[in-house]
């Protein structure tokens, strides 16, 4: 531990294993985290940004992690899009818009599949950050099927439950192969009832 507290974080900094399809720590509901400002929640926040960013270099896709991803049952979720980054403690969508879309959703607990889902095309989400604090906000377009599919991890459901349409399922290679990246996401429609 020479060399401050700065050496003793990055010493401990760590790259978990992400959990894949079949472990069934991915099937648990998470339980809230009771104090956000606490050192294990910044330290799971740290696990899943490194995680996370390993992953995305081996993957090449990826703009967020579920707690339970890397074994930790709880309520966190932490993002990562262009400029934007947070760590989302206890998270919720509060209300969503008239329309879905669909979407061919991945994960990196599987990897190498792509599976087409429905989402609400716009959301209201609010979450607890790491000082404490409560934001909301509104989320549209990717951003809102990206929060719909992270707090799906913390109830214990994957996209691959909830397939829509003839053939949902697709191997990215092949998928890549047969569409454009802008076909991942179809027209906002007004909701079915």
């Amino acid at each position: 531990m020479r060399g401050g507290k700065g050496q003793f974080w990055r010493a401990h900094m760590a790259v978990r294993r992400i959990r894949q399809l079949g472990d069934p720590i991915l099937r648990v509901r998470c339980t809230p985290v009771e104090d956000p400002k606490s050192p294990a929640v910044r330290l799971l926040s740290d696990d899943l940004r490194d995680t996370l960013r390993q992953a995305r270099k081996k993957y090449d896709f990826g703009r967020a992690l579920a707690a339970p991803q890397i074994g930790a049952p709880v309520r966190v979720v932490l993002v990562e899009v262009g400029k934007f980054r947070a760590t989302m403690i206890n998270p919720e969508i509060t209300d969503v818009g008239a329309e879905d879309f669909h979407v061919w959703d991945d994960c990196f607990s599987f990897p190498s599949l792509l599976v087409r889902v429905n989402r609400a095309y716009r959301a209201t989400l609010r979450y607890i950050d790491l000082k404490g604090n409560v934001n909301t906000m509104d989320l549209e377009g990717p951003m809102a099927e990206l929060l719909q599919h992270e707090l799906d991890h913390l109830d214990g459901i994957l996209a691959l439950d909830q397939p829509i349409g003839l053939d949902p399922f697709a191997f990215r290679p092949e998928w890549e192969k047969n569409h454009k990246p802008t076909e991942r996401y179809g027209p906002p429609r007004p909701r079915e009832v």
